[in-house]
C-alpha cells in the first residue's frame, strides 16, 4: 500500500532563482520524480529535458507530455544525459538541476522497499531492475556487507550488523531487516533516531550506485552546459554534499595550493565552473510545510568557457 503524501519540491524557489530560466532556453531536470522542478521551468517558458530511471516516475510524467511541446521525458539515469541529449540534437543546454537521492514517492510506497516505516519487499531498486537489496544481503559475503554499511551509512558497528544479517538469512522484507538491525544495535523505544536508518541508507546507496551516478552525472553536466550555463544540485546527506562540494571546489580552481607542509598541488585544467554564492538551506517556513527539506542543501555553479575536464568528477 502507498501513503498519500503530497509531493513538495524541495527549495523550489531557490532552485529556479539559481537556474535563471529565460524563455527559449533549454534546461535539464536530471531527476524528474513527480515533476515539480520541470513544471516550474515549463512555466518560465523554457524547454525541459527530464530524466528518471524509475519506470513509475516516467509513467507518472506521461500526462504532462500532452500539455507542452517543450517537454521531453527520458527514461535513463542522469549519468547518461550527454549521450541522450546528443541523440536528440539538444546540446548544449542553459541549465541543469539535480535533486539527489531517493524521492518522497519512492519512500512512501511500501512495495518499493526503501523504508522500514511500513513492511514491504526488500527491494530498494530505483530502476526496478537488476540486483535487489534482498539479492545483495542474502548472497554477499559478511565482510562486503559490513564495508557497505560502514562506508555509506557511517555505522560504527557495521561488523556487528553484518554478522546479524548473515545469521538471519534469508531476509525478504524491510520489517525483517529492520528487526535484525535493531536487535544487533540495541533499540530503545525512546531513541530519537531508529538505529536501522543508517543501514537502510547504506544498502540503498549501494544497490543504486548513487554516489557513482552523482559523480558521473556532474561530469556529464559539465560537458552539456554551454558557457554561462547554470548547474544547481540539491543533496540530502553529507556523503552527497561532500562529493558536490569537492567537485565545485576542484572545477572552480579553489583547491588549496601546496604549502611547506604539503607537496605542491598537481597542475590542473582551467576552471570549468565558477561557484555562485554559498550553500542554501531551507528556512523554518519551508521545513514546517515540508519536513524533508530539513536536510536539503543547494549548491550552485556557473559554467565557464573552459573545456571540460578529462575523466569523471
Amino acid at each position: 500500500m502507498s501513503t498519500a503524501t503530497p509531493h513538495i519540491p524541495v527549495l523550489l524557489d531557490a532552485v529556479i532563482d539559481a537556474l535563471l530560466p529565460t524563455p527559449g532556453e533549454r534546461h535539464v531536470d536530471a531527476t524528474f520524480g513527480a515533476g515539480g522542478y520541470t513544471r516550474a521551468l515549463l512555466a518560465a517558458g523554457v524547454s525541459v529535458f527530464a530524466f528518471d530511471r524509475d519506470p513509475a516516475a516516467i509513467a507518472g510524467g506521461l500526462p504532462l507530455l500532452a500539455t507542452s511541446d517543450r517537454f521531453t521525458l527520458i527514461e535513463a539515469p542522469f549519468s547518461a544525459m550527454e549521450s541522450e541529449l546528443d541523440a536528440r540534437d539538444a546540446t548544449p543546454v542553459d541549465g541543469v538541476v539535480m535533486d539527489i537521492g531517493v524521492s518522497s514517492m519512492q519512500l512512501d510506497q511500501a512495495e518499493r522497499g526503501f523504508s522500514f516505516q511500513a513492511d514491504g519487499p526488500l527491494d530498494m531498486r530505483m530502476s526496478q531492475s537488476g540486483e535487489s537489496a534482498a539479492d545483495f544481503l542474502n548472497t554477499a559475503a559478511e565482510e562486503q556487507i559490513a564495508d557497505v554499511i560502514y562506508q555509506y551509512g557511517d555505522e560504527p558497528k557495521s561488523r556487528r550488523v553484518a554478522r546479524a544479517i548473515v545469521a538471519a538469512r534469508p531476509l525478504t522484507t524491510t520489517g525483517e531487516l529492520a528487526t535484525v538491525v535493531r536487535k544487533a544495535l540495541g533499540h530503545k523505544p525512546h531513541d530519537k533516531k531508529d538505529p536501522a536508518t543508517r543501514t537502510f541508507q547504506a544498502i540503498r546507496i549501494h544497490i543504486n550506485r548513487e554516489l557513482g551516478e552523482l559523480s558521473d552525472g556532474l561530469a556529464a553536466a559539465e560537458r552539456v552546459l554551454k558557457p554561462g550555463g547554470r548547474l544547481a544540485v540539491v543533496t540530502f546527506h553529507s556523503l552527497e554534499d561532500r562529493l558536490v562540494k569537492r567537485f565545485f571546489r576542484e572545477r572552480s580552481g579553489s583547491t588549496p595550493a601546496g604549502s611547506r607542509h604539503l607537496p605542491p598541488a598537481a597542475a590542473q585544467a582551467a576552471a570549468s565552473f565558477e561557484k555562485v554564492g554559498r550553500a542554501v538551506r531551507a528556512g523554518e517556513g519551508e521545513i514546517a510545510a515540508n519536513p524533508r527539506a530539513r536536510s536539503a542543501t543547494l549548491r550552485v555553479a556557473h559554467r565557464t568557457a573552459a573545456a571540460p575536464w578529462a575523466g569523471e568528477a
